[in-house]
């Protein structure tokens, strides 16, 4: 049955911030206005308030996100910043669905595995890429003057999901400099 932003022709965009204190209202705000300017009225983005953002825990986020994930129509689009890209793509390759989104977008993402961050709660699997949904198309953006998350970490991801197509950012920092445009341009033909 459709829902009403599939009547009204909207896609669903779901946005997934990052860690630390007040960044859902003051930091990732800014990145998901950036995106819907681009998009247009064409997308319904969702941008839930993650548990404990000044802390995140996977253990935490990750029912946070199976739920609105299970929320979503099908080909929705899914855009993750910082952390919360990496708890994102981790949870999707957790899950069996038979849900078909449209794209997995992952902006400034640390990586969290060998070559990466430690983590005591959280490792991204070498294979990460095999255990995401068939056929997601995914992309990695990282802005080269990201001092949070180092670029080396798109080259990670690179490795850990094959399939995945990297887009390295010149003098943009961790927030994409407040402009995901580059973004919006991947996500209007997915």
């Amino acid at each position: 049955m459709p829902t009403a932003s599939t009547e009204l022709g909207r896609r669903q965009l779901l946005f997934v911030q990052g860690g630390g204190p007040r960044v859902h209202d003051q930091w990732d705000d800014k990145l998901v206005e950036s995106l819907g300017r681009q998009l247009g009225a064409a997308f319904e983005i969702r941008y839930p308030c993650m548990p404990h953002e000044e802390d995140p825990q996977y253990a935490q986020w990750k029912p946070a996100l199976e739920q609105e994930l299970a929320a979503l129509d099908d080909d929705a689009i899914l855009v993750g910043h910082s952390i919360g890209a990496t708890i994102l793509v981790n949870v999707l390759a957790e899950q069996s669905t038979a849900r078909k989104f449209g794209a997995l977008v992952l902006v400034a993402a640390p990586f969290v595995g060998e070559g990466g961050w430690s983590s005591d709660q959280l490792r991204s699997p070498r294979d990460l890429g095999a255990r995401l949904p068939p056929g997601l198309p995914v992309h990695v953006f990282h802005g080269l003057d990201d001092r949070t998350a180092p670029p080396a970490h798109a080259d990670l991801y690179a490795r850990a999901i094959p399939q995945a197509r990297v887009h390295r950012l010149p003098g943009r920092d961790h927030q994409l400099n407040g402009d995901l445009g580059e973004v919006a341009a991947a996500i209007r033909p997915a």
